[in-house]
């Protein structure tokens, strides 16, 4: 079941834009409208590590970050669980340096950790058209992992998170929207950003 605020069940929406003045970098024109806000991020993450708390009671499961994409997303997150937690990182491509999917997934760094009988949540950036995630549900799931669910902090609004069982869901965002910062990158840019805002083309 995918966990809001409140006890509802889904993601939480894209609400009205968040920025302010000190949400955004002014010198840069192709950062748009905020989405999500540093508060707002720190909010839901922390919930959803309550939830995962409360679900993992008397386990000691292995998140695995997938880069760089959910990196930012992964240390905040196992900061908010409550039980001992292991972590490892897993690195795909199918993006290159475009905004547009290459439809084609490959392995560029692999786990350290054994996943033989442990219990591993994936941890995504974003869930869009399900490639990438359809590719490391095959792959962790041969491992023999004792359980493997998957958190995610986006999904588009045609992303099928209960038919991808993604049991845990940050936000969800508009199909056309390209996002960028907390983790989230144009050409290796802007993933330092402490927000989530949506990437503007400049003079088009």
């Amino acid at each position: 079941m995918t966990t809001q605020p409140d006890g509802a069940t889904g993601p939480a929406d894209a609400a009205a834009p968040a920025s302010s003045s000190s949400d955004r970098l002014s010198t840069d024109h192709h950062i748009g409208p905020v989405l999500f806000s540093a508060e707002q991020l720190a909010q839901r993450i922390a919930l959803l590590g309550a939830q995962i708390t409360e679900d993992y009671e008397g386990r000691a499961p292995l998140l695995v970050g997938v880069l760089r994409g959910a990196s930012v997303f992964l240390t905040d997150l196992v900061r908010a669980i409550d039980l001992p937690v292991s972590m490892d990182f897993i690195a795909v491509s199918s993006y290159g340096s475009a905004t547009q999917t290459s439809g084609v997934v490959r392995l560029v760094k692999d786990l350290d950790e054994d996943l033989t009988d442990r219990h591993v949540i994936l941890v995504e950036d974003i869930v869009d058209t399900g490639l990438t995630l359809r590719y490391l549900r095959k792959n962790l799931g041969a491992r023999g992992p004792a359980s493997l669910e998957v958190a995610t902090l986006l999904a588009r609004h045609s992303a099928d998170v209960s038919g991808q069982n993604v049991g845990y869901v940050g936000f969800e965002i508009p199909d056309d929207a390209f996002v960028i910062g907390y983790g989230l990158d144009l050409n290796q840019r802007y993933r330092n950003l402490g927000y989530i805002a949506t990437y503007v083309e400049v003079g088009r």
